[in-house]
C-alpha cells in the first residue's frame, strides 16, 4: 500500500497494538504495551497520563527514535498505508522532518547553540528540497512569520540563546512545520513556558495544523492544553491507554477512575480556598507489574475480576452518542463515583 495516494488513504496514522520494551540489567521494562491509536487527517489527539505513563516513548516509537536498551518489540505503526515497524534507518530518515516531524520539550534539543537559527532552518529546508540558498532563506523566514514571530529576519541572524525560550520553542515548531509534514509529534513542547506565552503558541499551532491539514499528537500530562487543542483524546497508565475517545466525550463523562481522578485533580474556580484532591497511591514499577489491572490498587471499584487484564473497550456506560468510540480499559467502567483519592495539603 506504499504507492497509495494521499488523498485515498483516510487515516494519516493507525497504531495498532504496539509493544516496546527496554532490556535493562534490573529487568525487561514493558514502556508501551498493547497501545492502539487511529489519527486521520488534520486531527489533533491529545496522548496523556503521568510521568512513566509511556506517553513520550509511544511517541518515539512511532518516530523510530528509540535507543538501546530499548526497542519495539511488537505491533505495527502504519502511517499513510506503509508499516514503518522495521523500516529500514535510511527510509526513516527520508520521512523524518519532511512526511513526520517530532518537537521536543527542550527546543536545545533541535537547536544547535553554536549556529545562528538561519543557518539551521536553511540546512533544514534543503535536507529535503533541491532549493537555493536564498529560496530556503526566504521559505525559513515565512515559516517564522507563520508562528507569529516578529521581525523574522531579525530572528535568523539570532543565536538561540540570544532568545527566550518561548522563542525558541516557536522556532522549533517552526522548522517542524517547514515541509508541510503530514504528521507531527509534540512532546510537551510548553511544559516550561509561563501560561501567557504557552496559550500564543497553542493557538498558533492549532492555525497552522488547520491550515496545512497536519494531523497533530500533542503528549501531555495537562488536561487542560488537551481541552482547549485536542480533538480527540487517549490517557495513558503504567503503559497503556485506559481510555480514548473524543476530547468532549472523554472530559465530560469520563469512564476510568484514573481518568475521573485526573479531572478532579484539576484546579478550578471552584477549588479556590479548598485542599485540591489527588489519587491515593503510588504508580506501580513497569519491571513488576501486578497481575491484571494496574491500576486496581488505587481504586476502590477494584473487585476479584480486576486481577485479569480489561480489554480496551467501547463503554456500556458511555453517552450514546459516542459508544462505540468511546473506549475504556476497566471492569466496572461508569461515571466520577468511588475514585479512590485523597486530599493534599
Amino acid at each position: 500500500m506504499s504507492g497509495t495516494p494521499f488523498s485515498a488513504v483516510e487515516n494519516t496514522l493507525e497504531v495498532r497494538h504496539l509493544q516496546t520494551r527496554f532490556f535493562t540489567r534490573e529487568g525487561v521494562l514493558p514502556a508501551v504495551e498493547d497501545v492502539s491509536l487511529t489519527l486521520a487527517r488534520g486531527r489533533v489527539l491529545g496522548l496523556v497520563g503521568e510521568s512513566g505513563s509511556g506517553k513520550s516513548v509511544t511517541g518515539f516509537s512511532i518516530m523510530g527514535l528509540v535507543d538501546a536498551p530499548g526497542r519495539v518489540v511488537g505491533g505495527e505503526i502504519v502511517f499513510r498505508g506503509k508499516n514503518l515497524v522495521g523500516l529500514p534507518e535510511a527510509e526513516m530518515r527520508r520521512l523524518r522532518g519532511s512526511r513526520i516531524a517530532m518537537v521536543f520539550q527542550d527546543p536545545m534539543s533541535t537547536l544547535n547553540p553554536v549556529q545562528r537559527v538561519d543557518a539551521q532552518m536553511i540546512e533544514a529546508v534543503r535536507a529535503h528540497r533541491h532549493v537555493s540558498r536564498r529560496a530556503a532563506r526566504e521559505q525559513a523566514a515565512e515559516a517564522l512569520a507563520a508562528m507569529g514571530i516578529a521581525s523574522p529576519e531579525e530572528r535568523l541572524r539570532a543565536y538561540p540563546h540570544q532568545l527566550s525560550g518561548g522563542m525558541r520553542q516557536r522556532i522549533a515548531i517552526a522548522i517542524a512545520m517547514l515541509h508541510k509534514p503530514d504528521l507531527i509529534i509534540a512532546d510537551e513542547p510548553t511544559t516550561a513556558l509561563d501560561v501567557t506565552i504557552q496559550a500564543q503558541i497553542l493557538s498558533e499551532v492549532q492555525t497552522l495544523v488547520r491550515t496545512q491539514g497536519t494531523s497533530l499528537i500533542w503528549i501531555t500530562h495537562d488536561l487542560s492544553v488537551v481541552a482547549g487543542l485536542a480533538d480527540d483524546i487517549a490517557v495513558m497508565y503504567a503503559g497503556r491507554i485506559v481510555e480514548q475517545g473524543t476530547v468532549d466525550a472523554v472530559l465530560d463523562h469520563p469512564q476510568h477512575p484514573y481518568t475521573a481522578g485526573l479531572i478532579d485533580s484539576l484546579p478550578g474556580l471552584d477549588t479556590r480556598g479548598r485542599r485540591l484532591s489527588q489519587i491515593a497511591g503510588m504508580t506501580p514499577d513497569l519491571r513488576s507489574l501486578p497481575p491484571g489491572c494496574a491500576f486496581a490498587a488505587r481504586c476502590t471499584r477494584a473487585t476479584a475480576a480486576c486481577a485479569s487484564t480489561p480489554a480496551l473497550a467501547p463503554s456500556p456506560a458511555a453517552q450514546a452518542t459516542e459508544r462505540g468510540t468511546h473506549l475504556v480499559r476497566c471492569f466496572h467502567p461508569g461515571r466520577r463515583a468511588d475514585v479512590c483519592r485523597e486530599a493534599t495539603a
